[in-house]
């Protein structure tokens, strides 16, 4: 069984940082595109932001750009969301995903076939 299980999630205010951490099977990270993904109780889960499997090339949801930066340290097979200038509105579970999509293709999730089990961020005003 896949497992992909991250941490660093937590309780914020308004304009601080967080940064989540997802550690990744070898063959993973190896082999798969990787991204965040959030999701609201009663809402879809949104993509947030991808990275290719050189790390070289990222791609962001309009709603992140500029706050949130994705990355990857393929010493340690491990994925990192770090984000800053949270807001109210970034309060949701965030889930590591794996996937074959390309760029922006792959923040749809419907296209992933992994998940970690999300940790949940919380940003109060």
């Amino acid at each position: 069984q896949v497992q992909l299980v991250e941490s660093g999630g937590g309780s914020v205010q308004a304009g601080g940082s967080l940064r989540l951490s997802c550690e990744v099977p070898l063959y993973v990270f190896s082999n798969y595109r990787m991204g965040w993904f959030r999701q609201v109780l009663g809402k879809e889960r949104e993509g947030v932001a991808v990275i290719n499997s050189g790390g070289a090339t990222t791609n962001y949801a309009d709603f992140v750009k500029g706050r949130f930066t994705i990355s990857k340290l393929d010493a340690k097979n491990t994925l990192y969301l770090r984000m800053n200038s949270l807001k109210p509105e970034d309060t949701a579970m965030y889930y590591c995903a794996a996937g074959t999509y390309d760029g922006l293709a792959m923040l749809r999730a419907d296209r992933i076939v992994y998940w970690g089990q999300g940790t949940q961020v919380t940003v109060s005003s």
